[in-house]
């Protein structure tokens, strides 16, 4: 089973994907991991990665054919933000977390132990330079609600759930396939 997990910047992917495949024994993958990785390892912060994967594009190209490959061998759950378009042909279960920015940045902001206003700049950078990624490199609009529809097979708003209520809601949904 190849599941993924899709979002913007702190609806809780990761935190979800985890448990996911840790409840379901199978495999979990992080794209986001993986790009801050990459960040970490060429000596950058997230923004200055962020600019400079703008004016990279195999960078992207890179961690797309990575994850294909990942996904490929069956029994994983994916949390990346475009998992749901780029493993759409094979995905069997596409899932997208949603919710409020302020919401978002409360959340990573206290992840990460930074403050609030440091981490709203940041996330807006990069979900500016992501969009505009996206969109020239796979003509892919995130903000395009009926091309959401279609690719998603289950959309949750995480504002005020928890995250055991949205586990329970994931496998509830899974058990009745």
């Amino acid at each position: 089973m190849i599941i993924t997990i899709s979002g913007l910047h702190g609806t809780g992917k990761s935190t979800i994907a985890k448990l996911i495949a840790k409840n379901l024994r199978i495999q979990y993958y992080s794209t986001g991991q993986a790009f801050r990785d990459l960040a970490k390892e060429m000596n950058m912060t997230l923004e200055e990665f962020t600019e400079y994967v703008e004016k990279n594009p195999e960078i992207d190209e890179k961690l797309d054919e990575k994850i294909i490959k990942i996904a490929q061998k069956g029994n994983i759950v994916i949390d990346s933000q475009l998992s749901g378009y780029i493993l759409k042909p094979i995905a069997d279960f596409k899932i997208l977390l949603f919710c409020p920015l302020e919401t978002r940045v409360k959340r990573m902001a206290e992840r990460d132990n930074t403050n609030y206003e440091e981490k709203l700049k940041e996330t807006k950078l990069r979900e500016e330079s992501e969009l505009e990624r996206f969109k020239s490199l796979y003509d892919i609009d995130l903000s395009n609600q009926e091309e959401i529809k279609k690719i998603y097979d289950l959309i949750i708003n995480t504002e005020n759930l928890s995250v055991e209520e949205i586990i329970d809601k994931i496998l509830t949904t899974l058990e009745k396939m």
